[in-house]
């Protein structure tokens, strides 16, 4: 079985004071949320769309789905954890006993604020997830990266033809994520900054699904003024 997972338990404390986590305000005439679970909906290959967010939220973002989906019953709402991944791992219980886990259980997950991902990245998402196990959206940067130790001078610049910028989705096999997820110590888990990277560090292959650029999270309020302009432009 096939699961969408949508990720909508941030805050959005870099959006400035706009009384209400990001995902839920409004770009056109529908929350951001609504943006991006109307793509997941289309992906018939989902068995269910798993949504979490804040406990406090929970319930209305139940009424938003209730309002804007046409089959409710195919969306699930669910709290959230303490961290990405943890959030991740609730995903993976309500599957579990409400469908079990096997081998080929996979499970897609994106960012609830990247509205614009297309049916291409869900569908080889899908498929490189079944191929290699995990696989990972990502664009080729094109600005020249710079790491620092200190946040103040220059450690390295890498080469950039080795360089991308992670998106979403990120997809695993559910079983193989858990299983991982669980032989970490609490010191390993506290080095992660997203689910793929469990994977590189048990030295897993990741597969490289090629994004979009267009395909932006919308985390400043710079980027609610270019996600309207490509609504617009795009007629969505």
């Amino acid at each position: 079985m096939i699961f969408g997972v949508v990720l909508a338990g941030g805050i959005g404390s870099r959006m400035g004071n706009v009384g209400k986590p990001k995902q839920y305000l409004l770009v056109g005439d529908k929350p951001i949320l609504i943006h991006t679970l109307e793509k997941f909906y289309k992906e018939k290959e989902f068995e269910k769309v798993i949504v979490l967010c804040p406990k406090e939220w929970i319930a209305h973002t139940k009424n938003l789905v209730k309002k804007y989906m046409e089959d409710a019953e195919r969306v699930v709402v669910l709290e959230g954890g303490e961290t990405r991944n943890e959030t991740i791992m609730n995903s993976i219980s309500y599957i579990e006993e409400n469908y079990g886990l096997a081998e080929d259980t996979i499970i897609v997950t994106h960012d609830s604020v990247r509205p614009f991902v297309t049916e291409r990245i869900l569908k080889e998402n899908i498929k490189y997830a079944k191929e290699y196990g995990a696989c990972d959206t990502a664009v080729a940067a094109t600005d020249t990266i710079v790491c620092s130790d200190d946040n103040v001078m220059i450690s390295d610049i890498p080469e950039r033809r080795k360089m991308y910028q992670g998106q979403t989705p990120q997809s695993f096999q559910a079983l193989k994520l858990k299983n991982l997820y669980d032989s970490l110590t609490e010191e390993e888990k506290n080095l992660l900054t997203d689910a793929a990277k469990i994977f590189v560090m048990k030295g897993e292959k990741v597969h490289i699904v090629d994004g979009e650029v267009f395909n932006i999270k919308i985390t400043y309020p710079y980027d609610l003024r270019v996600a309207e302009a490509f609504l617009l432009e795009s007629g969505q």
